[in-house]
């Protein structure tokens, strides 16, 4: 267990009893009133350490042996906010070495990677650092999704690094590399959508769309049944019905999916809201709707919209009450 910032914990830990150093405190226990209902029943070892701790805390010391305590407690429960908020009072008060600091928390972090207070406690010292924490925070943020690409708190902070601090040069390139490695990583999607969209040096969605369309196309074609690329392309048009729906490479991809896979939702789903914003479908789309019908004698619908509805009340039985809904505006 570590006793101060930056150390690596390799010296034997000694209790804040036996320290000459803590010699004048006296330790605070923990009030829990005179008939408490459940005594928790602490470690000896967590005990000491959090009574010589809030001796310290209620004093207000703000002194290196009260930063190597707040470490001992910090190893023992990385969770206590309470100790962490101490901790950066006194690291402000003794000007203490940030960069140091930031390598005592990341060893804190590795081990303990979906910690709120641990999170919290890196983007303040990356801001106090400033724009030269950037490069190093990317590095660890990667070095973390390596071993957890969802974990939303590594995530969370290289966005704010990058909105904050900046390091925006490679990240598309990175989104690249994790899509190739797990198309499926909608985490990923997710970050790409915010490189693309608020990048100062990509020059916005409307630099960026053409480019990313045939991107998330492609996407799409290498397996229809991930539903990111398809959620994707919807956010690059934002809500820009006329742009989507006047985009051939759209409908085309829709058609292509469904040519070999009649049956797959979003492909289905997204034609289905193509055909109400407007969507004036060719002669091969409608050839292939009416295939489509043909393979089921129970249906047979004059308009196209309302027949792919109806399919999809087919091969979506989970949503059958919200495609029955959907089909009855239709008609309206």
């Amino acid at each position: 267990m570590g006793s101060s910032s930056g150390e690596e914990g390799e010296e034997q830990w000694v209790p804040p009893s036996r320290r000459p150093e803590l010699a004048d405190v006296a330790p605070l226990p923990q009030a829990d009133g005179p008939c408490p209902v459940v005594s928790i029943a602490y470690r000896g070892d967590f005990r000491e350490v959090m009574d010589y701790f809030r001796a310290l805390y209620a004093a207000g010391e703000r002194s290196p042996r009260a930063l190597r305590l707040t470490a001992d407690a910090i190893h023992l429960n990385p969770g206590n906010y309470t100790v962490w908020h101490f901790r950066r009072v006194v690291l402000e008060a003794l000007d203490a070495d940030l960069l140091l600091e930031m390598h005592f928390v990341d060893q804190i972090a590795e081990s303990n990677p979906k910690n709120y207070q641990v999170w919290h406690h890196k983007r303040w010292l990356a801001e106090k650092i400033g724009p030269d924490a950037a490069n190093s925070e990317h590095d660890f943020t990667r070095k973390i999704l390596a071993m957890d690409a969802k974990n939303y708190h590594a995530w969370s902070h290289r966005q704010w690094v990058l909105q904050a601090l900046g390091g925006w040069e490679s990240e598309l390139q990175y989104c690249n590399q994790l899509l190739e490695e797990d198309v499926f990583n909608n985490s990923a999607w997710n970050q790409r959508y915010l490189v693309v969209t608020r990048s100062p040096i990509l020059g916005g969605l409307a630099a960026m769309c053409d480019s990313e369309v045939d991107y998330t196309v492609e996407a799409i074609m290498v397996n229809p049944q991930n539903e990111s690329p398809w959620r994707y392309l919807r956010g690059l048009y934002k809500d820009d019905n006329n742009l989507l729906v006047a985009d051939n490479r759209i409908s085309d991809a829709c058609l292509k999916v469904l040519n070999k896979d009649w049956q797959c939702v979003f492909a289905l789903s997204f034609l289905l809201d193509l055909l109400r914003m407007g969507l004036q479908p060719s002669d091969e789309l409608k050839g292939t709707i009416e295939a489509m019908e043909n393979s089921d004698p129970e249906t047979g619908h004059a308009d196209i919209a309302v027949a792919v509805c109806s399919i999809l009340q087919k091969c979506d039985p989970l949503r059958i009450n919200y495609w029955s809904w959907y089909q009855t505006t239709l008609s309206s």
